[in-house]
């Protein structure tokens, strides 16, 4: 349950249009809600402004279908991060207005009536790629600001290996509030751009890369060893960590009253 939501439930009760035994009964399974397999935290969007977030490996299709549904119930957006494609047909059958994203391996479920998430801020994210190998994990950073109601903007396959690339695009580097910049290899990506801007700038590595890459380790490591001041670094593929994180600082930057 959001902010609106409950505002709404409280504003009928105070102007009589809802019993206050009906408002309790909407409001039976806040803030926590018991499956016995999983505690669904209602509350979490009201107090972080972003719903429970499904992970699904290791979940059956059934209890995913019953998470999400009880979050959407709530009227809240429910995600659903690392999903199969080949899992997406019997989530669709329940969960009609499910909408699977394959590049970001990713479902996402609006809430109510809206056709796409309600802005919250116009500082503008910029999601980076150093390669094409790693959009999957750029697009699932992509996808999450976008949900948590970012402006989004994708500069992809600008690595260092062609520098030039990225140096064309400057001016849409500088204009963004908040970077996430995604790459594997070396991970050197990060550090150019950190020397670039006076902006935020979240670093991803990638498990992209060739024996020594260590599945993402050495990317990690040059990431957290950058000589670019400030670039803040997440965990290995966590494209999802970094799109929270980036929605939280833009949102700390500028809001979009609803």
């Amino acid at each position: 349950m959001d902010k609106s939501r409950l505002k709404k439930i409280l504003d009928q009760v105070k102007s009589g249009k809802l019993p206050v035994d009906k408002a309790t009964e909407q409001l039976k399974n806040f803030p926590v809600e018991n499956l016995e397999f999983a505690r669904i935290d209602h509350h979490r969007a009201l107090r972080r402004g972003q719903p429970e977030v499904i992970y699904s490996p290791g979940k059956t299709d059934k209890q995913i279908i019953e998470i999400a549904g009880r979050i959407n119930k709530s009227g809240c957006d429910a995600i659903i991060t690392r999903f199969e494609e080949s899992r997406f047909k019997a989530i669709k059958k329940v969960l009609k207005r499910a909408e699977y994203y394959p590049d970001a391996r990713m479902v996402l479920i609006l809430g109510g009536r809206k056709k796409k998430p309600a802005l919250q801020t116009d500082t503008a994210v910029l999601v980076c790629s150093g390669g094409t190998s790693d959009i999957p994990v750029a697009e699932e950073a992509a996808l999450t600001a976008w949900a948590m109601g970012c402006p989004v903007d994708r500069l992809y396959d600008v690595g260092v290996a062609g520098i030039h690339r990225l140096f064309n695009e400057t001016d849409r580097i500088k204009k963004a509030g908040v970077l996430i910049v995604v790459a594997g290899m070396e991970g050197a990506l990060p550090s150019v751009i950190g020397g670039l801007v006076d902006k935020p700038v979240i670093a991803v590595p990638t498990s992209i890369g060739y024996g020594a890459s260590f599945g993402g380790l050495a990317a990690l490591l040059g990431m957290l060893n950058s000589c670019a001041s400030g670039v803040t670094v997440v965990n290995i593929d966590n494209g999802f960590g970094a799109g929270i994180a980036a929605s939280l600082i833009a949102k700390s930057i500028s809001r979009v009253e609803k």
